[in-house]
Formats: C-alpha cells, structure tokens, sequence
C-alpha cells in the first residue's frame, strides 16, 4: 500500500499530515495527488466521503510553499457550493498548513463584507469561497483574479443543481488561461462534462469508484408508509422518524435527519424537540452564526440530532455519524447518493434509513435505478407489518382516506317536516297540478279555433304546458288570472284585420 511520503509533498506538508495521524493516502488521493504536483489539470471523480477535500489540499499547499501574494490579488481559489464546505475545506488548509507561512481568506455570506475585504487587502495565498460572494466582491472592485495560478472546483455537480453554473462559467473567464485546474465532483452529468471539456486542459482523470454509487460499508433501509388518513400523513409520518429512531436504541449514538423542505425542517425539529429529543435545524434561510453554532455542537457531540436540508449533505464532515434518516424520500435521485454519504464515512460502519410515502414512489425507483440495486424494505416498527401487508386491501379502500359523499338534497334532515296536508297545499308546483288534471276534451274542429289553438301554442313555443282545461273548452293561462283577455285570443291576421 502507498503511503503519503511516497507521493513527493512539501515536507512540512507531510510532517502536518504525521500529526493528524494520517500515513495512508484514500484512493482518490494516490491518484489525484502526483498528477496534480506535476502541474497537470486534474478532473476527480468519486463518492462522497473518500476523502477528496484532502486530494487537492495537499498538493495546493505544496505548490504554494513557495511565493508571496499580492494585495487583492490570491495566488489560488477554490470554489465551494455551500458555506459549510467552504468552511470545512478552510479547517483542512489550517490543518495541513500549520508549519507553512501561507494566508488564507474565507468569503461566505452572513459574514461582514469590511471583515472579508480587510484580508484581501493584504493579499492572500488561498482564497475559498461560495460563487456568489466571490463576484460580489470583484463587481465591488475589491478582488482580481489575474493572479490565480490554481484553481479548485469542488463539488461541481452541486454547483449544477443549485445554479451555479453560470457564475463559474464567467469566474473561469475572470483567471488567467495559463492556470491549473482541479476539477471534483461525486457525479458527472453532462452539463458538468461540458464544462471540463471546455475549461480543462488534458485532465488527468481519476474515477476511484463508480459514479453515483453508495459505500459498501452503509445499510439501507425503506419503510413503506402510507397513513391511515390523508389529514393525519404528517403526523403519523414524525411518529414512524421516532419509533425508527427509538428502534436503534443505543445504536444510534448521533444522527442526521433530512427533509426536502425547509419548513419540514423546522417541524420535525420542533416536533422531535417537543417529544424529548437533543434535535435542532440547520438551513439555508438560518443566520451564518446559528448555522455554525448547531453545526459546532454536532461535532462536539453535544447535540445528538441535526435535522437538515440538503445544504448540509455536501460539505458536512462529522467523521463519526452512526445514522442518517431521510424523512422525505429526496426529488433527486443523486442527492440520496451525497445524503446517506455523511454516513459511514472513511471505511466506518454505517445505517441509512428512508421513509416513502406512495406518492415517492417513482423517486425511489430513480434512486434504486442509479445505484442499480434495490433498497431494502423494512418492517414498520408501529404497526409490525411487513412491506407486503402495506399493499392495499379492499378494507384499505373503504371510508377512512374517501370523504364522505355530499347529498344533494335540498332538505335538512335537521328541519321539521311540514304536515302533509300543507306540504300538499303549499309545495306542490303549479305544473304538477295541471298534470293531474284530466285530460280536456277535444273541440270541435273550425277555423276560428285551429287560429286561437295555433296562436296559443306559438305564443307558447309550441307546448301546452301553462295552461289549463275547464273541460268547456275555454282555455285559462296559469299565472295570469281567471281573466283572459280578448285579444290574446285573436290571431295575428284578425289583429291585423280587425
């Protein structure tokens, strides 16, 4: 097995790793780490949590060794999705460059532009920062990037999903074309192909492990939820999180919970707080100094829970986290990839475990499409069913998810009953009686009365309704009294006529 002072770094580089206890470089690291000391551009593929912040760390601060920055213009950049990466790669660089006289600068949001600008005005070696904050900064007329000799994109596909993409499109067009690409990435979507091919120059392409794929070193786990009650999903969906969490027992010494949504966040945290659980959130609309505090705490162990959206399942190192729990099932196939990855992390055993509601469903055949396996199904530790009695039963498609049906009739029940003999006298329609009338007799045909039948039926369109017999043939019209007035009865000739 090769060991790190094999691989030709900066001794005082090696001496900083010797003290952290490291002498076994991960595999992408033996593979990354000589190409990029030669000056080559080098393009890194592999799973989240082999080890690839320290991949291009290292070499970075041995090329550096040398040299000295000028004010506002950094020697390298390293360009992070998240804050919390960006500041787990600034905790490496003061790691491994402890016993090197290299300056760094830290350029996040939530942190006071005058701080940021004041180290940049004295110059530095390593700048990392987020995409945003980063062109804020140089629109402001504070930051150059004509100096950059190195550059580092971590985590590109992130940078898709949440992006980015254009912002480094134009930073890559900001640093000098003679500069040296590191290029990392846990997945390669085309996007993020495109823009190797076009930014990197003959890369040496490392691919320590097949993309998209989880540690072997991870148990997976779904439970198949469906709830009783459409009204009651979200409740019975936070009861099946605890009894999954009460089910590890001691087991699960820390853990992270994800949600798809922010505001599921805050819920379950307040939920699992409420139920007496050391829980707390963590999310991009929290305040920079809050987000750093819980995740300060998580790492100390003095929090035991984080429940999390997605900005922390890139970035997120916590050697030593025992369980993930995906209480949404994630939109994204390869987010399930990066989100299970804060689990057993560098060769450690580790238990990640999923909720799928029916309406997740496909989102979890994408998720066992790209990792080409199936998920395993487990019991649902409240009801004690297995995956197969979770199918739907004709008693499962009775009233309890149907609403009841609305009838259509115009009676309250609550209402007293009029008496028959006024509902008789009160209700019945005008045209009911008229059909119950008998039948009038048929008059003598002549052409005084064919004109008056004729001139009736058209007045009417046609029909008899509206109008009662006497039986004498002497027709009444319905509504407008016992009086008929004479000339309604002449025809339009006699009108004419007369």
């Amino acid at each position: 097995m090769i060991k790190f002072s094999e691989l030709n770094l900066n001794p005082k580089v090696l001496k900083a790793i010797e003290e952290a206890g490291y002498t076994e470089p991960t595999p992408i690291q033996a593979g990354a780490i000589p190409p990029a000391l030669e000056g080559r551009d080098v393009l890194g593929i592999a799973q989240t949590g082999t080890g690839k912040t320290a991949s291009f760390t290292l070499p970075l601060l041995s090329l550096l060794a040398r040299g000295r920055a000028r004010a506002r213009m950094p020697r390298s950049l390293v360009l992070c999705p998240t804050r919390e990466l960006a500041a787990q790669v600034a905790e490496n660089f003061d790691t491994y460059a402890k016993h090197l006289k290299l300056t760094k600068a830290l350029l996040i949001g939530g942190v006071s532009f005058k701080e940021q600008d004041k180290l940049i005005d004295k110059g530095v070696d390593v700048l990392i920062a987020t995409p945003g904050r980063l062109l804020d900064h140089f629109e402001r007329g504070k930051l150059l990037l004509t100096g950059v000799q190195i550059m580092v994109v971590d985590e590109a596909d992130r940078m898709l999903d949440m992006g980015f993409i254009p912002d480094i499109e134009r930073i890559f067009s900001l640093t000098p074309f003679t500069r040296q690409t590191f290029f990392f990435s846990a997945t390669m979507a085309p996007e993020i192909e495109r823009i190797t091919n076009t930014f990197l120059q003959n890369p040496e392409r490392i691919e320590v492990a097949r993309q998209a794929s989880a540690s072997e070193t991870i148990e997976q786990g779904v439970v198949m939820f469906k709830p009783s009650r459409r009204d009651r999903a979200d409740s019975e969906k936070r009861n099946l999180l605890r009894a999954l969490i009460d089910g590890e027992g001691e087991k699960c010494t820390n853990a992270i919970v994800f949600c798809n949504r922010k505001i599921d966040v805050d819920v379950v945290a307040k939920s699992l707080t409420k139920h007496g659980y050391d829980a707390a959130p963590i999310h991009g609309d929290l305040d920079q100094s809050q987000r750093t505090r819980t995740l300060d705490g998580f790492r100390a162990g003095d929090l035991k829970i984080l429940v999390a959206s997605d900005v922390a399942a890139r970035g997120l190192d916590v050697p030593a986290v025992s369980h993930v729990f995906n209480f949404d099932v994630p939109g994204h196939a390869e987010d399930y990839v990066h989100r299970i990855g804060r689990t057993g992390r560098a060769g450690r055993d580790g238990k990640a475990m999923m909720i799928c509601a029916p309406r997740d469903e496909k989102n979890l055949e994408a998720i066992e499409r790209l990792i080409q396996k199936a998920v395993p199904r487990l019991d649902n530790p409240i009801t004690g069913t297995s995956p197969a009695a979770e199918a739907e039963t004709p008693e499962d498609s009775k009233s309890d998810d149907t609403p009841p049906r609305r009838t259509r009739s115009r009676r309250s029940s609550s209402k007293p009953k009029a008496d028959p003999v006024d509902t008789t006298a009160a209700e019945a329609p005008a045209a009911e009686v008229v059909a119950e009338a008998p039948a009038p007799e048929k008059p003598a045909e002549t052409p005084q009365d064919d004109s008056q039948q004729k001139s009736s039926r058209s007045r009417r369109g046609g029909s008899g309704r509206g109008r009662s017999d006497n039986g004498n043939g002497n027709n009444k019209v319905v509504g407008m009294g016992d009086h008929l007035p004479s000339f309604i009865a002449l025809s339009f000739d006699e009108r004419r006529t007369g």
